[in-house]
């Protein structure tokens, strides 16, 4: 690690800069000013939905069509554009209300200023500010330690290691690591682009995965089709030429193929999808960090839940004092509001000790211990060297009695916090603390375990208060927990969360191994805490959730923020990410249909050396009336039941059988209408007929249960249809199907459509699908 140099010009940590000084450094551009933003800026979410490869592809072939002269073959760019339109205004609108809920959770430092200590902006901080850290924060920018009181920070953000580093006076800090202990001054050195972290962005923490399992698969079949849709592109233009010596109709038809390739809705449809879910759960005061963490949010089935200010509400309050030693009660409540007041510390036992508004212990201090959830416990040492510490009794008192440690099992027994209260090594006496269980925490627990989520608790209470409290919120027996302070390190942790679902008196490096060991037994991990102690466990989580207003560290690490602090809300976020997931998934069929049987059948074609059976423009009322506005309506519907995690096999039993029966039909059309002479208007409209029916079929079979609102929409869709066919229509190049001398192919057509399309669903389903391993 690199040392930051000391300053050789300090600010006075007493009166900080004045108004003056912080102009200057505005003037100078020594502002804080920060490299990440919550969501992307307008200009670039245009650009993304703009420039793409398929919209590069699409402009190429417009203006081919355009050289032809065929205008009315450019319709297709209508739906091109209409989900340009579309997908930029969702994001948008998604983009400023994230944003603007966002500003809700800006963290503001505590700032001395002109002698007064005021909240500032993190973006408003500039270089040579004195800033106070306290156990919980971010660091926002890089800086020296002017003055500190236990300041103990973890760099894993920056380090990968989550060892507790000891600041001393004059020693660095670094943007990006976080405090976990003590409280300090720190005079700011290097902000915004000068900061440690923003130089060494290759060594920032370890990213999650950034592009979700949905997309990945999604962009796997666009990355497979972009090295196909040129290559067959160029082929079956040339082999169409040298076939009828005429370019136009050789671009007409190259293009109608390249199109039907072009899988652009789907990429659209994804991206909106999760835009809308980010939309919708802003809604319910839910800051969503991560697009992705949406899907993955649906996946979990394992979520780990600390206790405090999770499951409970984290409003402590001292229940009953127990003196020992011949010590008072009054001598109790004095020294654990002396080793508050010195520590600073502001968690919920501190503010519960607070409460008790007692007199403090009238002795100078050397030295202050400041809080550590490795540690477990908290205190100073007087001018006389006596120490004086507060915190687990496991952890601070040795050989305790039979009696005391009967005391603390059954004070723990019946939900209790314990903490006891030292001086040197004497008992001074034990403070019993309550905590109560969140009133709709039962209801959750109960529907999220209906739903197939395994819950555990990983906490750092003691064990046995923390499987009352699961008990009481309706988690677990109460029977299944263990004390993780007696396990070894090289244990085998897969097989232990196998076996226990709470965990207590967790170190927080301990909270990060046991996710872990979980995420290595196959199972898809989230993590819910408010705390700096929950940070690690976060971060490696496959999706982390934070309750606000404890620690800026765990809401920085959170892919999702409970700005309400309604834990109830965690049901709406599962609703919402499995509705994204399952809704893509439903509707993906009717994208790949035609990129299936429009790949299949340019190759059929350039081996015949035929041209291509159909026209862009008679394929544009189709595409939309069958794939793209159904899509977007079923994209939005309630479907909350678990993902199965079978995108491709749940894809493909509806695409392949229905774009086989386009291939085989359409090369039926194309065979007997060169036998016969049917004309070229002729057999493409039949084609395109065929192409629509088909459609249809794949569209009533992902929309089951068959809902009124989704029979009006087939309806009127399908009335659309038939006008189309029944009456034609020169502007799309379709002919009516009214023509007496093929009206018995029409029939045929109808008749035959629906039992061939299920007789290939079956046939696949049984004999392929059942057999292929998907995964």
């Amino acid at each position: 690690m690199v040392k930051i140099k000391k300053n050789t010009s300090y600010t006075d940590i007493d009166s900080g800069l004045s108004s003056e000084a912080v102009q200057t450094k505005i003037n100078q551009g020594l502002t804080n000013v920060q490299i990440k933003k919550l969501s992307r800026s307008i200009s670039q979410i245009i650009g993304s939905n703009l420039f793409t490869l398929f919209n590069l592809l699409n402009l190429v072939i417009a203006l081919l069509i355009f050289w032809t002269g065929s205008y009315r073959n450019l319709f297709f760019l209508g739906p091109v554009i209409a989900n340009i339109i579309i997908g930029s205004f969702q994001e948008i609108r998604s983009k400023l209300t994230i944003d603007k809920i966002s500003l809700v959770n800006v963290q503001d430092f505590p700032t001395i200023r002109n002698g007064v200590k005021n909240d500032v902006a993190v973006e408003d901080l500039v270089q040579d500010d004195i800033i106070i850290l306290k156990r919980g924060d971010t660091v926002p920018a890089d800086g020296i330690v002017r003055s500190t009181n236990g300041l103990q920070t973890n760099e894993s953000s920056i380090t990968g290691e989550s060892d507790t580093i000891t600041k001393e006076i004059d020693e660095p800090v670094y943007s990006g690591s976080f405090i976990i202990a003590g409280h300090a001054k720190v005079q700011l050195t290097k902000v915004g682009m000068n900061s440690f972290i923003s130089q060494l962005s290759s060594a920032v923490s370890k990213n999650k995965r950034s592009v979700s399992v949905l997309m990945k698969i999604i962009n796997n079949i666009i990355k497979i089709l972009t090295y196909t849709i040129v290559p067959i592109g160029l082929l079956l233009f040339f082999r169409s030429y040298f076939q009828n010596h005429n370019i136009a109709t050789s671009i007409l038809g190259t293009s109608a193929s390249v199109i039907g390739m072009i899988p652009e809705g789907l990429v659209l449809l994804t991206s909106v999808a999760l835009a809308t879910g980010a939309y919708n759960l802003s809604k319910k005061n839910i800051l969503v960090r991560s697009l992705s963490a949406i899907e993955t949010l649906a996946r979990v089935d394992t979520l780990c839940l600390d206790k405090t200010g999770t499951i409970t509400t984290g409003n402590l309050n001292v229940k009953e004092i127990l003196p020992y030693n011949n010590f008072s009660e009054e001598l109790v409540k004095k020294t654990a509001a002396k080793i508050v007041e010195a520590t600073e510390e502001t968690n919920a036992t501190a503010e519960a000790i607070k409460k008790l508004n007692s007199a403090v212990l009238n002795i100078k201090i050397k030295r202050v211990i400041p809080f550590s959830s490795e540690t477990k416990y908290s205190g100073f040492i007087d001018l006389n060297g006596s120490r004086y510490i507060m915190g687990a009794p496991e952890f601070i008192i040795k050989r305790p009695s039979d009696e005391l440690s009967n005391t603390i099992q059954t004070a723990a027994k019946q939900g209790f916090r314990v903490i006891a209260v030292l001086k040197d090594d004497t008992l001074v006496g034990l403070i019993k603390i309550a905590d109560e269980v969140r009133k709709q925490a039962p209801a959750t627990f109960s529907y999220l375990k209906n739903q197939g989520i395994d819950l555990k608790i990983i906490s750092g209470d003691n064990p046995v208060t923390v499987a009352n409290v699961a008990k009481q919120a309706g988690i677990d027996s109460g029977q299944n927990y263990i004390d993780m302070s007696s396990v070894e390190d090289d244990c085998d942790y897969p097989a232990l969360v196998d076996k226990y679902k709470i965990f207590g008196r967790v170190r927080p490096s301990q909270k990060a191994d046991l996710i872990k060991a979980m995420q290595d037994n196959g199972l898809t991990v989230g993590m819910t805490g408010d705390g700096v102690n929950d940070v690690l466990a976060m971060r490696q989580s496959d999706c982390s959730i934070a309750i606000a207003g404890e620690s800026d560290a765990a809401e920085a690490s959170a892919d999702f923020v409970l700005l309400n602090r309604n834990f109830d809300s965690m049901i709406f976020m599962l609703n919402e990410g499995r509705r994204v997931i399952n809704n893509v998934e439903r509707v993906a069929s009717l994208y790949l249909i035609k990129t299936i049987y429009s790949v299949v059948l340019a190759i059929i074609f350039i081996i015949l050396g035929t041209g291509y059976p159909f026209q862009p423009s008679q394929l544009t009322p189709i595409n939309a009336l069958t794939v793209g506005i159904p899509t977007f309506i079923l994209a939005l519907e309630p479907n909350y039941t678990p993902p199965a995690g079978r995108f491709m096999r749940n894809v493909m039993e509806i695409a392949l059988p229905a774009a086989i029966c386009n291939i085989l039909l359409i090369c039926g059309i194309v065979f007997f209408g060169g036998k016969m002479n049917i004309p070229f208007i002729t057999t493409s409209t039949q084609s395109v007929f065929v192409i629509g029916l088909i459609g249809y079929c794949a569209l009533l079979s992902i929309s089951r249960p068959l809902i009124i609102r989704k029979k009006v929409m087939i309806s009127v869709s399908f009335a659309i249809f038939a006008i189309l066919f029944l009456f034609g229509t020169s502007l799309f190049g379709i002919q009516s199907i009214l023509n007496w001398n093929y009206i018995i192919i029409y029939i045929v057509t109808l008749v035959i459509i629906w039992p061939l399309f299920m007789f290939m669903r079956e046939v696949l389903g049984r004999r392929v699908f059942s057999r292929i391993n998907w995964k």
